[in-house]
């Protein structure tokens, strides 16, 4: 059963196959000539499924197809070599089928098998006649050996037509492939950071744009592939820089932020981050260099520090300098109180000074809250 599937899937790869103009002509030629070889009025060539007996090229006829119950070429399927009926009615395997006891009355038969190059028995290269008859060793032979050249035919048409699906295939990937390139192209060079891919040996593989404008205005040269990336790296952090790699290569990602070029008018922050590239196995194979510009963010925070050493500042002179005076007013209106002296204003200084009292303490409470907000934010 599992032979006979694989046959019946074969047959149906030839039966809607799409001949070729040149392949099909070629076919037709075969047919003409396997009848002129064995001066029959009909050749034909036939595939064979589980229902039908299909005529892919054929001479001599009008018909397309047969039901396979009264197709002649049934039995061909399990010769080897070339089936030979000189008198399909008085042959038991043929003389009841309609096509010999009724119109057209056919009276001769010989098959050639269509064998596959897996091996399967598609269907046949057979020439018909009306009249009983047989063929010599050099007919016989002669649509043997054209069996073959249609078969051959045919699996080359099919080959030729996978062939070419498999080059369209290959052509919508590689035209996928190309837009998502250029879509990564775009992203990657778009990009304000720096990027900047280098293999084991520390060379260059590749770089975006602002890799190209960076180096230019740095170095005054172009960034080429090969080239080794210490040759763009600022000198004071280039040993810190072979101890990242290395810990980069070992597969972990390193991030730093440095201050490059202090004192020179391309004084800047930087923060550098060395990312492993892996392939399929695992394995490192580079490092993707991404350097980000944080200067304005490393002058924000310092901004913020200054911001914040003031207010502390002013909170110490508010909860010290400033309490202190009332402290001491507090301190003699209680002496006044306690030895008892007396004057018309004495309550209203007394209230005066409390209240005063009241409103620093308030004052210095919302400045330790405006501090703790201010760290809170750069935290």
């Amino acid at each position: 059963m599992n032979r006979e599937q694989h046959r019946l899937e074969a047959v149906k790869r030839f039966k809607e196959l799409d001949l070729d103009p040149g392949i099909t002509q070629d076919l037709n030629n075969i047919v003409n000539l396997a009848a002129q070889i064995c001066n029959a009025p009909v050749a034909i060539i036939t595939l064979l499924d589980d229902e039908k007996q299909w005529f892919k090229v054929a001479i001599g006829t009008d018909v397309t197809d047969t039901p396979r119950e009264i197709s002649f070429c049934n039995y061909t399927l399990d010769h080897e070599d070339v089936l030979i009926v000189p008198d399909l009615s008085a042959d038991e395997r043929y003389n009841t089928n309609p096509l010999v006891t009724n119109d057209p009355n056919v009276r001769f038969y010989a098959g050639a098998r269509l064998n596959t190059n897996d091996g399967y028995g598609i269907g046949s290269l057979c020439v018909v006649d009306f009249k009983t008859r047989t063929l010599d060793d050099h007919q016989k032979n002669s649509l043997k050996v054209l069996s073959k050249q249609v078969i051959n035919l045919m699996e080359l048409n099919w080959n030729l037509q996978q062939l070419a699906k498999q080059n369209n295939e290959i052509k919508k990937h590689q035209q996928v492939l190309e837009e998502s390139e250029l879509k990564l192209k775009a992203i990657f060079d778009s990009s304000n950071d720096i990027h900047i891919l280098v293999n084991k040996d520390l060379e260059v593989l590749a770089f975006n744009t602002s890799a190209t404008k960076y180096i230019n205005q740095i170095y005054k040269c172009e960034i080429l592939p090969g080239d080794s990336i210490f040759d763009y790296f600022d000198p004071k952090i280039k040993n810190q820089m072979v101890k990242y790699f290395a810990i980069a290569f070992a597969g972990k990602i390193i991030k730093h932020e440095w201050l490059l070029r202090a004192g020179t008018p391309f004084e800047c922050w930087r923060e550098i981050k060395l990312v492993p590239i892996k392939n399929n196995a695992g394995e490192v194979i580079g490092v993707a260099i991404n350097s980000s510009d944080i200067t304005k963010r490393k002058q924000q925070e310092k901004q913020i520090n200054v911001q914040n050493e003031a207010l502390t500042r002013i909170a110490i002179i508010q909860s010290h300098e400033l309490r202190r005076p009332v402290a001491s007013l507090l301190g003699i209106m209680n002496l006044m109180r306690m030895e008892e002296i007396d004057f018309g204003y004495f309550n209203m200084m007394e209230l005066t000074v409390n209240e005063l009292d009241e409103k620093i303490r308030i004052i210095v409470e919302d400045s330790e809250r405006t501090i703790n907000n201010h760290l809170a934010i750069v935290a």
